[in-house]
C-alpha cells in the first residue's frame, strides 16, 4: 500500500516528509514528483511504510494537519491508471460524405 500526500509546500524535501511520517513507523520510500518545467516539487508525494498499521496510523493522524503552512491531504493512494498509448476518445473519421472529414 502507498499513501498519497497532497497540498504540500513547494519547499518540502524527501527528508522533511520522511521525518514527519517516521513518527508513525518505519518509512520505506518517499517519492516527490518534480515539475519538468520549473524543477520544483509539484505539491504532492507518495510515502510507503513498513506495515499497513503504520500507514493507517499516519493517515489518521496527518490528514488535515497543518504542516509547513498548509493543510495536508493524506489518504491511501489509488492505483495509477495507465494513460500511455491508445490515443483519445475520438478515433473515428468524421462527418462528411463518403467518410471523408471536412478538415484538411
Amino acid at each position: 500500500m502507498s499513501i498519497y500526500v497532497g497540498n504540500l509546500s513547494y519547499e518540502v524535501t524527501q527528508d522533511d516528509l520522511t521525518a514527519i511520517f517516521a513518527e508513525y513507523g518505519s518509512v520505506k520510500r518517499v517519492q516527490l514528483p518534480m515539475d519538468r518545467e520549473t524543477g520544483r516539487v509539484r505539491g504532492f508525494g507518495f510515502v510507503e511504510m513498513s506495515s499497513d498499521d503504520e500507514e493507517t496510523a499516519a493517515i489518521e493522524a496527518l490528514d488535515g494537519a497543518e504542516w509547513m503552512g498548509r493543510d495536508m491531504r493524506v489518504n491511501k493512494a489509488k492505483p495509477r491508471e495507465d494513460n500511455r498509448g491508445g490515443g483519445g476518445g475520438n478515433r473515428g473519421g468524421g462527418g462528411g460524405r463518403n467518410g471523408y472529414s471536412s478538415r484538411y
